[in-house]
């Protein structure tokens, strides 16, 4: 049987050639302005957060559908093409070294927009913590390589960022919006990737709540103890803990200890600098400077292996442009999504200001993408 709806992005090196993305900056200025008229900013913002329509905007643009690059070149467009004076939304951040910008890119953008030092302080702690969650919350197996803040006047914001699987030579995005309720719970709004891990540590999975809930009052028992609890979790000789705890609490790890996801190294002074903080929650441990997976997932373990909480191992991709279609895995195709993304591009390119070559060719990219995930 053939399969309908699929999509591979994988890494693909280099730049994009100077005159592709000279053509992509002439069209994306019309076609954003066309957008903020009929949505305004809080409506991009919304939409950039899905990942169908960003998907579908990048192939309006013209640029290759099934690659990595998608994510990279099309922030990098409208973050060079958009005014953040004119059109009252701003790109922070970027590929590589260039996300390192992201904290600058926020306070020089969020000034000229006029924004309090508290909602700039708030835009930055939105961009650490979303970063800290795809890489020490959810471990997948993907290395973060880009990270965009994009935010409004009124402070609105979505985040796209990327991580990157030399090992499969594949890339996974992940998509936040600010109608979010929390960071911490399932809060995405997509999580493209065509690789289904079979061990993904994901603490922010509601499966995963009594871990995180338990986690503080870990730390708070002492580094020592806590070190004592991740070494002896370690040491694969070792099959109780009576050392270290009541009888009553004794559980033999061994039978239920996968070795593949011990921590590589824990970092025993941030274990201490948080126990002196006296930190009340998952979130603001996770946000604490030089927290990094390995301490989270000793942690973790700590409180599936030796205290029973429940801890999720379950991929959360909600979103797989390579495996979902009619078959349904591992979701079947948004088709509502891909149908709106569709109608909103398709109108916005016909009343955007540009020549009709070019609208007959953003056309054409559009339904090229659209046509195998809206047959029937």
């Amino acid at each position: 049987m053939q399969r309908s709806g699929s999509m591979d992005l994988p890494l693909h090196g280099g730049k994009a050639p100077y005159w592709l993305l000279k053509r992509m900056k002439k069209l994306s200025k019309p076609i954003f302005e066309i957008l903020i008229y009929e949505y305004g900013t809080e409506g991009v913002l919304e939409r950039l957060s899905d990942p169908f329509f960003f998907q579908a905007l990048s192939c309006v643009l013209a640029f290759d559908w099934h690659s990595s690059g998608t994510t990279t070149v099309l922030t990098g467009v409208l973050k060079s093409s958009i005014n953040p004076e004119e059109y009252g939304i701003g790109f922070a951040g970027g590929k590589g070294k260039y996300s390192k910008n992201t904290f600058s890119d926020i306070e020089t953008i969020g000034s000229k927009f006029g924004l309090s030092d508290k909602k700039i302080g708030q835009l930055k702690y939105t961009s650490k913590i979303t970063a800290k969650v795809d890489s020490a919350a959810i471990q997948d197996g993907f290395d973060l390589y880009h990270h965009v803040t994009i935010f409004s006047d009124k402070g609105k914001w979505s985040v796209v960022q990327q991580g990157l699987n030399l090992e499969g030579g594949y890339a996974r995005r992940y998509h936040w919006s600010s109608s979010i309720d929390n960071y911490i719970e399932e809060p995405h709004t997509g999580i493209v990737s065509d690789i289904i891990k079979t061990k993904t540590l994901d603490l922010t999975s509601k499966n995963s709540i009594e871990t995180r809930e338990l986690i503080p009052d870990i730390l708070k028992e002492g580094p020592e103890r806590v070190r004592r609890l991740i070494e002896s979790l370690i040491d694969a000789t070792q099959t109780t803990l009576t050392s270290f705890m009541d009888d009553s609490n004794v559980r033999n790890i061994s039978q239920n200890l996968d070795v593949s996801v011990l921590p590589k190294r824990v970092n025993w002074d941030i274990l201490r600098e948080i126990y002196e903080a006296d930190l009340e929650n998952f979130e603001d441990i996770l946000a604490f400077k030089g927290m990094g997976r390995s301490t989270v997932k000793g942690l973790a373990l700590i409180s599936e292996l030796i205290y029973g909480t429940p801890v999720s191992w379950k991929d959360p991709v909600k979103y797989s442009f390579a495996f979902g279609g009619k078959d349904g895995v591992p979701r079947p195709v948004n088709r509502k999504g891909m149908e709106d993304a569709a109608e909103v591009l398709s109108n916005t390119i016909k009343e955007a200001k540009i020549g009709n070559e070019e609208k007959i060719k953003s056309l054409k990219n559009l339904k090229i993408f659209l046509e195998p995930y809206l047959e029937n």
